[in-house]
């Protein structure tokens, strides 16, 4: 899953929000328990000031000493913290042994540790010191030890329940985002069939009315649309072939009588370029059906299993002459045999293109290379020519474009155009790279292999 994807970010904001509503479902009431706890003591510790205030007012040190000891024995009041101290600091009564180094006097409730006699351990409790008219100090709060071991433990059950929602909050982040693309997966396998020619493919019909049921309808209803057209292009081009193709051979077989008869030396050169001419429109025309063919997945029918080693060693023989005519050599790299369904006429029509290319555009060593694999095979056409700069190669591949017009010849710019639709029959890519030096053209094609 790519992290930018929207899958992943649907992903993400399901396991934040899950995270986010266990976090303030488990530490919420903990927070409000400890708050709750915290000012309920305080209310004691304060009710108890008070009362002892009022005694100290009513009746003076010795009223406040012995209401201290009596509230400090009282097994009733078994929370209560008491120290009455000399101004010095010495205990007059109550159940500690000192006074607290904090908080110092006048300050509010504190939470400290603290002993109480007759106890073996500190507690946690809420204490405050006041320093009285007289110059004593007065110590009062209340023991929070139990609450504060429950709401420790309550905090530290919260945080295992916390990790276990990040468990169950990837969990469900990931089911749900399964459950997505597992919703899309027929729709995006029906295209992929389709980019690969099966036209007739179309997504299962779903009766759940959702926007998943409502996407493949609409996917459904466009590929009927496609088809449509489809089948309208096949017609047309057939119609062109036949409407364009006879009369233009009529002309060329009147243009072949017309060379055989003429007379005048003068009229020659004009008549051998019309003938030129001619057979350059007719293999125009021909070379844009077969990519227009090819591209509508037209042709698949006339798959055969074809040695692809030996086409490439074929293509080589054939160009032999022409490339020892400019000084240069043609190699194969292939394995001794390969075997896979291809339309061996538009395969042999589109390297030889690639050849002619090299030829033309090219220098050096013009190699062919085959390197099969699990899922089909690589043809590659390399020189050791100039090549074409990054940022002409998507240029190049379009259909009657040419780099340079000053190259001259008479190509049309169609070479590289039917070499890329002869791929996309074959469910496969064209690439163009620097071989170092020169240009390497890549024919990636997949389908059943057969070795």
């Amino acid at each position: 899953m790519i992290w930018r994807s929207t899958t992943f970010r649907f992903a993400a904001l399901v396991f934040l929000f899950q995270i986010i509503a266990a976090a303030v479902l488990l530490f919420g009431p903990a927070v409000l328990l400890r708050s709750q706890n915290h000012a309920d003591a305080v209310a004691v510790a304060e009710t108890m000031r008070d009362d002892l205030l009022d005694t100290y007012g009513n009746g003076g040190l010795p009223a406040l000493t012995r209401a201290v000891e009596i509230r400090a024995s009282r097994r009733v009041e078994r929370a209560a913290v008491l120290l009455l101290a000399s101004p010095a600091g010495a205990p007059i009564g109550g159940n500690l042994d000192r006074l607290p180094a904090d908080p110092p006097p006048g300050s509010p409730y504190t939470l400290v540790k603290l002993k109480r006699s007759g106890h073996a351990e500190p507690e946690a409790m809420l204490v405050q010191s006041m320093r009285l008219p007289d110059g004593s100090v007065l110590v009062t709060g209340t023991v929070v030890e139990s609450e504060r071991q429950v709401l420790d433990l309550l905090e530290r059950t919260s945080m295992i329940a916390l990790g276990l929602s990040v468990v169950f909050a990837a969990a469900a982040a990931f089911l749900s985002t399964r459950f997505i693309l597992g919703r899309l997966q027929a729709s995006v396998a029906t295209l992929g069939d389709v980019r690969a020619g099966n036209l007739a493919r179309r997504v299962p019909p779903d009766d759940t009315g959702d926007a998943f049921a409502l996407l493949g309808s609409e996917v459904n209803q466009a590929l009927d649309r496609v088809a449509a057209l489809n089948d309208e292009l096949k017609i047309a081009t057939d119609t062109l072939a036949h409407d364009l193709k006879s009369p233009l051979t009529r002309m060329r077989a009147a243009l072949d009588r017309a060379a055989q008869h003429v007379e005048d030396p003068l009229a020659q050169p004009f008549v051998d370029q019309a003938l030129a001419e001619s057979e350059r429109l007719l293999a125009i025309i021909e070379t844009a059906l077969s990519i227009t063919r090819a591209e509508a997945g037209l042709g698949r029918e006339s798959f055969v299993p074809a040695d692809l080693s030996e086409l490439l060693e074929t293509v080589a023989e054939i160009y032999s002459p022409l490339v020892e005519d400019q000084g240069r050599a043609i190699v194969v790299k292939a394995p001794a045999a390969f075997d896979m369904p291809v339309h061996r006429q538009l395969l042999d029509q589109a390297i030889g293109n690639l050849v002619d290319n090299a030829l033309k555009y090219g220098a050096g060593t013009i190699t062919l290379s085959l390197v099969p694999d699990e899922t089909g095979a690589t043809i590659s056409v390399a020189d050791e020519g100039s090549g074409i700069a990054p940022g002409q190669r998507e240029q190049a591949m379009r259909r009657f474009s040419r780099l340079d017009e000053a190259r001259g010849g008479w190509g049309a710019g169609l070479g590289l155009s039917l070499v890329q639709a002869v791929a996309h029959l074959h469910a496969g890519t064209v690439e163009l790279r620097d071989a170092g030096p020169g240009l390497d053209v890549t024919i990636r094609l997949r389908g059943a292999v057969r070795h």
